[in-house]
């Protein structure tokens, strides 16, 4: 596959992500529960799979690239793969912990740019 493709399914992973992460933290930030949240289904799956498109995707740009060897020594590739498995866990928080519904519409973003920082900069 062209590397190209990769990365417009690599960005419609995110896109999908951020959006499950901040339509679930906004229905809690309101006081709505999973139980009342009749999409709760659907969001999650999207985000599930959202989530393994991203990271088949981000390795394989790492391949098609020609650094896959190199990759795993990289400090920038642990940083973005911790950012993502975060990302990929915290669909849940805002309706076990409510109280942190609001903090993570805004904070999930900024690891979004943390990620996208790492990639274009590559700093270490």
């Amino acid at each position: 596959m062209p590397l190209e493709a990769y990365k417009i399914i690599h960005i419609g992973a995110v896109l999908l992500i951020f959006s499950a992460i901040g339509g679930i933290a906004l229905h809690a930030a309101t006081g709505g529960t999973r139980q009342s949240n009749q999409a709760f289904r659907m969001i999650a799956m999207t985000h599930g799979i959202a989530v393994l498109l991203l990271l088949v995707t981000g390795f394989g740009m790492l391949a098609r690239l020609g650094i896959a060897r190199d990759a795993m020594t990289a400090g920038w590739v642990w940083v973005k793969l911790i950012v993502w498995i975060m990302l990929g866990g915290v669909l849940m928080i805002p309706y076990r912990r409510p109280h942190l519904a609001r903090p993570i519409f805004f904070i999930a973003p900024l690891l979004g740019l943390v990620a996208a920082a790492m990639a274009i900069y590559k700093p270490f």
